[in-house]
Formats: C-alpha cells, structure tokens, sequence
C-alpha cells in the first residue's frame, strides 16, 4: 500500500547553513535507505505556501482564483514522500525515520485511489 508523508513546515526562511547542512545529510541518508529498500515512490520538496494559488469552482461553474495557501496557519506541507509499505505501522516507521532525520512532524496519510 502507498502512503504519503507530508512534511509539516513552519512558516518563514530556512534555517542557517550551520543548522541546515547536518539535517540535509540526515534527509539524502534517509532518502538512500529508502531507496535501497524499495520503498520510495516518489519525493518533492515544495516551493514557500506563499507561492500557491487556489483554485475553486464555484455553485454558479466560475472558477474563482486566489493568492495564497487555502488554510491560514504558521504551518504548511513543505514536502512530501510518497512510500511504499505493508502497512501503516511499516509507513509510521518510515515517518518515524524521516522525522528524526528532517527535525519536523511529518503527516501520514494512506493513499486511497490511484496510482
């Protein structure tokens, strides 16, 4: 079964180099493992909440458009991992490991149509 680990961000500018590096190396480290294991699907980093538009179709079928993440917060998916797992304590493993490499909360979601 597929399951998704969201990346919970908070929201502003990354961390220094200083800080950043060392969890970098922590995610490609976790980032091979997974993949040595056949576990990885797919993976993105996303660009700043800031840059998104929603979308809405509205009752009358106009489709109205906005700047902006759809959920005001201080949060925000910064990317996700699309894995591969058994089931949902095999993709809670995985988070656990992507959680301690990236120093955030990661979301897991199963995959419930397609792909």
């Amino acid at each position: 079964m597929k399951y998704v680990l969201n990346i919970i961000q908070p929201d502003g500018p990354p961390p220094p180099p200083e800080r950043l590096d060392p969890i970098m190396r922590n995610v490609y480290a976790f980032m091979a493992e997974l993949e040595a294991a056949g576990a990885r699907v797919w993976n993105a980093g996303l660009a700043p909440a800031s840059a998104s538009t929603m979308v809405r179709a509205k009752p009358d079928g106009e489709v109205e458009l906005a700047d902006g993440p759809y959920a005001e917060g201080k949060e925000h998916i910064g990317g996700l991992v699309v894995v591969e797992a058994a089931d949902l304590d095999g993709a809670l493993a995985w988070a656990g490991k992507l959680s301690r490499a990236i120093t955030l909360p990661i979301e897991v979601r199963p995959v419930a149509h397609g792909g």
